[in-house]
C-alpha cells in the first residue's frame, strides 16, 4: 500500500505493533526503484501476510523523506513494534532480501513465551503453561522460559515438578552464574525446605529467648522467602551476617544477594539493604 505523512502512523508505526513494516522509499524517476519495488512485492505476496510492505514515494512525502534523513533512494527502512530497527539503501539482490526480511520475523518461542506472560496476567494458568512448553518445544534451549516455569510451578505448589524442570536447566546458567538461576533455586530450597520446619510462630519464640540461635534465624528467614515476605527475610539474614560471617560457609551474605535477585523489581529496597550488607561487611 502507499502512505503519506497523514495515514503514516497507522500504516506503519501502530501496525509494525503486530506485522513487521518495510516502508520502500522511492520516486517514480528512479530506476532502481523501478527494480527494487517488484521484488518486494513479490516477496510480500509469496510470504503471505508475514510482513507488510507500505511504500512512500519520496517527491509527493518530502517531510516523511526529510524525518528519515534520506539522503538516496531506493531507501528501506524496517519497522517492529513500532520502531525502526534496520534499513538498506539501493537494490539488494534476491537472497539478501529474504535475508533482510528473515530477520525481522518473530521468534515462535518468543510469541509463545508472550503469549504465557498475558495468560499469567490473565489468570489463564493452564494456557500459561501450555504456551511455555510451546516455546520449550521450538527452543528446546531456552532458559529464560524454562525459568519461567519453574517459578510458575512454584507460585503453584507443584514442588517436585520445579524440582525435576531445574534439573533441565542447562549447564551454563545451572553453574551458579546467572543471578535469576541463583534467585528461583533459593526460593524452591526454601518452599521446599519449610515442610520439615517449626511454625513461623515457633521460631520467633526461640529466637527472642535465644538471639544467637542462628538455625532458628536461618530457618525462619527461608520461611519468610517461601512466603515472599523479603524485608523480614533479609532482616534474619542481616542478622546472621553480623553474629558471624563464617556461619555454615557465609550462607548470610549468599542469601541476602540471592534474595536481591528475588527482589530486583524493587530497586529502593535492593538499595537499602545492600547498604545495610556493606555495613555489616565494613
Amino acid at each position: 500500500m502507499d502512505t503519506t505523512l497523514a495515514t503514516f502512523e497507522n500504516d506503519v508505526i501502530i501496525a509494525s505493533q503486530q506485522t513487521p513494516v518495510l516502508v520502500d522509499f522511492w520516486a517514480p524517476w528512479c530506476g532502481p526503484c523501478r527494480t527494487l519495488g517488484p521484488m518486494l512485492e513479490k516477496l510480500e505476496a509469496e510470504y503471505q501476510g508475514a510482513f507488510r510492505l507500505v511504500k512512500v514515494n519520496s517527491d509527493e512525502n518530502p517531510e516523511l523523506a526529510q524525518h528519515f534523513n534520506i539522503r538516496s533512494i531506493p531507501y528501506v527502512v524496517a519497522f517492529v513494534d513500532g520502531q525502526p530497527v534496520d534499513q538498506f539503501v539501493g537494490v539488494l539482490p534476491e537472497a539478501q532480501l529474504r535475508a533482510f526480511i528473515d530477520n525481522l520475523m518473530p521468534n515462535p518461542a518468543d510469541s509463545e513465551r508472550r503469549a504465557a506472560f498475558q495468560a499469567i496476567d490473565e489468570g489463564r494458568r493452564d494456557d500459561a503453561y501450555a504456551h511455555l512448553q510451546a516455546a520449550l518445544a521450538y527452543d528446546p534451549g531456552y532458559d529464560d522460559v524454562r525459568l519461567d516455569r519453574i517459578e510458575l510451578l512454584i507460585e503453584d505448589d507443584r514442588v517436585d515438578d520445579a524440582k525435576a524442570e531445574l534439573e533441565r536447566v542447562s549447564p551454563k546458567v545451572a553453574q551458579g552464574l546467572d543471578p535469576r538461576y541463583n534467585a528461583i533455586k533459593t526460593r524452591l530450597d526454601a518452599v521446599e525446605v519449610v515442610a520439615e520446619l517449626p511454625a513461623p510462630e515457633a521460631l520467633s519464640t526461640r529466637i527472642e529467648q535465644h538471639p544467637a540461635d542462628l538455625d532458628a534465624r536461618f530457618d525462619l528467614a527461608n520461611w519468610y522467602i517461601a512466603q515472599k515476605r523479603y524485608e523480614p527475610a533479609l532482616e534474619q539474614l542481616l542478622e546472621i551476617v553480623q553474629r558471624d560471617r563464617a556461619y555454615k560457609e557465609d550462607v548470610g551474605r549468599k542469601t541476602m544477594l540471592s534474595v536481591f535477585d528475588l527482589t530486583s523489581g524493587r530497586p529502593e529496597l535492593v538499595s537499602a539493604w545492600r547498604r545495610k550488607l556493606s555495613a555489616a561487611l565494613n
